[in-house]
């Protein structure tokens, strides 16, 4: 009964050089945009004082993002995937560079108080965001054999949401110590270094199926797949509806300065709790061998999620405010592991980029759409109401995914 376990080696991935680059690069990016996210979440709230706004901000990323995935995931299973990730890399920072000179240059006049041209830049993000996603998940597979997936991707969950955890902290920090402009300079210097770290990854491309068709028929043969993996079509569609309704980030500088009556420091800290119980969890699931009954782990944690963000809504304690956001955090990082592995698994690798570009559109704009959904939600219905409906909504998604999907339920190891 002990061997597995025994046998388990929760560093194989981190032995092979190429995929430390890989993550490191990835920690940096992700570092990088979770600080522009509290910059210009603050930012926008400070000019606007409107909900909305903060709710436009997603709306700008994930037109162009939904538009455009589809494609990304094709031109990702067409190119190198390295050198397709390194030019978004260096177009996120070119986005990052436009903000920063906006900021700088305009401080009085008309445009000072005015959000218009940040939404521009954040949709410009969003174009290239839909071909940076598909093909770094891509990517990270493609450097490592079959039986590294599940440790692969819970290293990379963590990488990931370390970047979640010290980025919103340093961006609130340096922006209320040096402000807007200097947080933006960060942020476009760690893209840069980001970029960097991809220089030094040994990549060789893996044979690809020579091009039968059209474009749209390729799109089609992705959107096909997943639509014929119950599995996989059921976990995805499960964590879409509970970040569309359950999340509450877009409305955090509302909760911050509103009702926790705290400023960006208060806002970077926020942002930062769920993804500190993300990494913790993510630690603990790295030392222990694949999970058993990861279906009925996936539906409880998700359920949880919902339950930890009605528990905050209603919340007007910041400590308590942030242990409920690290919960959320640390049970959504085992869905995310166990979706990310069943993707893997389940997908022929010559169709990755296609696939992944499916799961972005369902993932990815969710938490988009979600941060308009919940800025609309807090005008409409008022903050905490709003955040208490999508907790609610969260649970009878579950509900009904447990009651509809029985083998998403009954499932056991992934793999």
């Amino acid at each position: 009964m002990g061997e597995p376990e025994a046998s388990h080696d929760p560093y194989a991935v981190l032995r092979d050089p190429n995929y430390r680059w890989f993550i490191g690069s990835m920690g940096l990016i992700t570092l990088g945009l979770q600080m522009q996210g509290v910059v210009v979440g603050w930012q926008v709230y400070e000019r606007t004082g409107d909900p909305l706004a903060l709710g436009l901000v997603g709306l700008s990323e994930a037109l162009p993002f939904l538009a455009l995935a589809l494609f990304g995931g094709h031109v990702a299973d067409r190119l190198n995937r390295l050198r397709l990730c390194m030019t978004s890399v260096l177009s996120l920072a070119f986005c990052s560079a436009l903000l920063l000179l906006f900021t700088w240059q305009v401080t009085t006049g008309p445009w000072a108080r005015s959000a218009t041209p940040i939404y521009g830049v954040i949709f410009l993000t969003g174009i290239v965001r839909a071909f940076y996603r598909p093909a770094n998940v891509a990517l990270g597979t493609d450097l490592l054999p079959k039986a590294l997936y599940v440790n692969g991707s819970t290293w990379r969950t963590s990488v990931f949401h370390t970047g979640m955890v010290l980025g919103p902290a340093l961006g609130g920090l340096v922006y209320a110590w040096k402000g807007p402009v200097a947080a933006h300079a960060v942020v476009m210097s760690l893209l840069l270094t980001g970029f960097a770290g991809q220089i030094p990854i040994r990549y060789v491309p893996k044979a690809l199926r020579p091009r039968e068709g059209s474009i749209f028929q390729s799109l089609g043969e992705g959107l096909r797949f997943v639509f014929s993996q119950k599995l996989l079509l059921s976990a995805i569609s499960l964590d879409l509806f509970a970040v569309l309704f359950g999340g509450a980030v877009a409305v955090l500088p509302v909760f911050a300065k509103e009702v926790l009556q705290t400023g960006p420091q208060g806002l970077g800290i926020l942002r930062a709790a769920p993804a500190v119980g993300s990494v913790l969890m993510g630690l603990a699931m790295a030392h222990r061998p694949p999970m058993r009954r990861a279906g009925r782990t996936l539906l409880i944690c998700v359920g949880t999620f919902g339950v930890c963000m009605i528990a905050f809504a209603l919340s007007r304690t910041f400590l308590l405010s942030l242990l409920l956001l690290a919960a959320s955090g640390a049970v959504d990082n085992v869905s995310v592991v166990l979706r990310a592995t069943l993707l893997q698994t389940l997908t022929p690798e010559h169709m990755l980029g296609r696939v992944s570009s499916v799961n972005q559109v369902f993932i990815g704009s969710s938490n988009e759409i979600g941060a308009f959904e919940s800025g609309l939600a807090a005008r409409l219905m008022g903050l905490v109401p709003s955040v208490v409906f999508g907790g609610c909504m969260t649970l009878l998604v579950v509900a009904f995914t447990s009651w509809r999907v029985p083998e998403l339920r009954k499932m056991d190891r992934i793999g």
